[in-house]
Formats: C-alpha cells, sequence, structure tokens
C-alpha cells in the first residue's frame, strides 16, 4: 500500500503529517504525492496546502525531493522543511527545533538526528536546492549533497525515534 494512504490508531500519517509540520511552524506546505496520488490528494483536499505529484515517483524518495523543490522555483521562500510521511512518531517540537537552529536565510542547512543518526526532517535553505535536484536519485534524496555540506545536527532522540516505517 502506498505509505500516503496508510492510517494506525492516531489517523492517517499523511494528514498527521502535514499537520505536524504546521504545528511545528512551517507554512505554506507543500506535498509531494507519487503512488495513488488522487485518494492521497482526497487526504489532503481540506487542508490548505498544495500538492505536486511527481509523476516519476516509481525512481524513489529523489524524484519527490525533486519535485518538490522545483515547485517552489519562482516562491520567495528562504527556505524549506523537508520531511516524509513514513514517520509516524515525528512531533511539532523536532520541526521547531530544526526550524530554531538552522537560523534564517538562504544559506541554512539542518537536520535533526536521533542519538547521533541523521534523520527528518531536514531543513534546505534556498542557496542549496539547485545542488539537491541535480544530486537527488533514487532512494537516495538529498543523502549524498547532505554528506558534502556542512549540516548543522539538532538532537531529537529526547521526543521521538525518528525511525521510518516500512511495514504495518
Amino acid at each position: 500500500m502506498p505509505k500516503a494512504l496508510v492510517s494506525d490508531d492516531a489517523g492517517s500519517w499523511l494528514v498527521r503529517g502535514v499537520e505536524t509540520l504546521r504545528d511545528g511552524g512551517c507554512a505554506p506546505i507543500t506535498v509531494v504525492l507519487g503512488a495513488a496520488a488522487d485518494p492521497a490528494r482526497d487526504l489532503v483536499d481540506a487542508l490548505d496546502v498544495a500538492v505536486v505529484v511527481a509523476d516519476d515517483w516509481a525512481e524513489g524518495m529523489g524524484a519527490s525531493l525533486r519535485a518538490g523543490l522545483r515547485s517552489l522555483d519562482g516562491s520567495t521562500e528562504d527556505g524549506v522543511v523537508v520531511s516524509l510521511v513514513d514517520l509516524p512518531d515525528l512531533v511539532p517540537e523536532i520541526v521547531s527545533r530544526v526550524i530554531a537552529a538552522a537560523g534564517a536565510g538562504p544559506a541554512a542547512l539542518a537536520r535533526a538526528s536521533y542519538d547521533g543518526r541523521p534523520g527528518h526532517p531536514v531543513l534546505l535553505g534556498r542557496d542549496h536546492w539547485a545542488g539537491v535536484v541535480e544530486t537527488a536519485v533514487g532512494d537516495q534524496g538529498a543523502r549524498a549533497y547532505l554528506a558534502s555540506r556542512e549540516v548543522t545536527l539538532v538532537e531529537c532522540a529526547d521526543l521521538a525515534t525518528g525511525r521510518d516505517v516500512d511495514s504495518r
């Protein structure tokens, strides 16, 4: 099942992810969809978000990341917080902590870490978008780009595990 359609006892992971980002200080919010885009879009229709479909979603996370960043061309945003739908224990305090640690401006680059292990969310200042789009391939997302840069790691293990969930 596409992860954007997964629900658990606390509800839809997709809806919870949007609410977590919003409550953590993100606005506006863009949701990138791939597999089962139409039913997933139905879940977020009432949430006041922009929706982008990554037509090449089967390539992996990199396709979604590229689609999301490209959709922001022409925006006035200095940075973007990137998160994943399969992080059901992500809480708004983590998002807020990463934003605060990154500081403002287009050069910002920060990511949550959990017991020293880098994870999500990731804050990418505008200066990094083109480089991320160029290197985001397969299921690696921005991993290669981030590995070659000085990134502010923001410890968040006191708030969540940071583990993505790949099965029920």
